[in-house]
């Protein structure tokens, strides 16, 4: 997930890739990186990189002669990600923004980004943008959250932290899960973009320790601080409530918890 990258400061990437990174999106990764190596580019963007669990997973999939670019917004973010990598390994990072991406046209032959166009504040220039890096059959793979009626996760813990705030409840779990086919169907079509399909990819993950879940969803994203601006609530308190309500709906600790993503994949068209 990405935001404002403002909001992603101090420990909160830390905590991100952490504890949010093996539960909710190294496995949503190895699937959009398997779909991007089945296109055999030879040039590979990822935009919205964050921590680099994607930039991992494509590395270890691209023959080593792909040439592969990560970018995000976020600084620290990225740091995290380089230092994933051996210095040897073929990956270029570099702050980006993708409603601005600083690439000549036709860069790229694939594009992926794995949960962050949901978070992009011009989603239609995204697209644009996107198609416009890309040579004619590229390909963009992406994927957003589904529903919080199949991400369970996210539902308890916006429920859960807005009882802590009912005049004023954060939003920040409820964007990612808010971003509908409709709308990008459209979106994409309007940008120039072809041959757009979708699929639903469901996960039943286990969790060892729903403690440690509802700590990350709490401090490896903006809710830290949105709780410590509105203040009379310990970030441990809610984190106790999200955990309880977790082991309410789940079962005890080593639970398996349903995930749903969706994934998309338009082409640009090749005249």
């Amino acid at each position: 997930m990405a935001g404002d990258p403002a909001e992603y400061i101090g420990n909160i990437p830390q905590h991100y890739d952490r504890n949010l990174g093996p539960v909710l999106f190294v496995d949503y990764a190895a699937d959009i990186s398997r779909r991007v190596a089945a296109c055999n580019p030879r040039r590979v963007l990822e935009i919205a990189a964050g921590t680099g669990i994607v930039t991992r997973q494509l590395r270890n999939l691209l023959p080593a002669g792909v040439r592969l670019t990560a970018t995000d917004l976020n600084l620290p973010m990225l740091e995290i990600a380089r230092a994933k990598f051996r210095p040897n390994e073929s990956v270029e990072f570099q702050q980006a923004d993708a409603t601005v991406l600083p690439f000549a046209d036709g860069s790229f032959d694939a594009i992926a980004c794995q949960f962050g166009v949901m978070f992009f504040p011009d989603k239609d220039k995204s697209y644009r943008e996107a198609l416009r890096v890309l040579v004619p059959g590229g390909h963009y793979l992406f994927s957003v959250w589904d529903s919080h009626r199949h991400n369970p996760v996210g539902r308890i813990a916006h429920e859960v932290i807005g009882s802590f705030f009912p005049a004023d409840p954060p939003q920040f779990q409820s964007v990612p899960f808010a971003y509908r086919f409709e709308p990008i169907k459209d979106s994409l079509i309007d940008a120039g973009f072809t041959d757009i399909s979708a699929v639903v990819v469901q996960l039943q993950k286990e969790v060892p320790d729903l403690a440690l879940l509802a700590g990350g969803l709490v401090y490896g994203s903006p809710i830290i601080d949105q709780v410590r601006q509105r203040g009379g609530v310990e970030a441990e308190q809610i984190i106790d409530a999200i955990a309880r309500e977790y082991r309410n709906e789940f079962g005890s600790d080593l639970a398996n918890i349903p995930l749903q993503a969706i994934v998309f994949s338009a082409e640009k068209p090749s005249s």
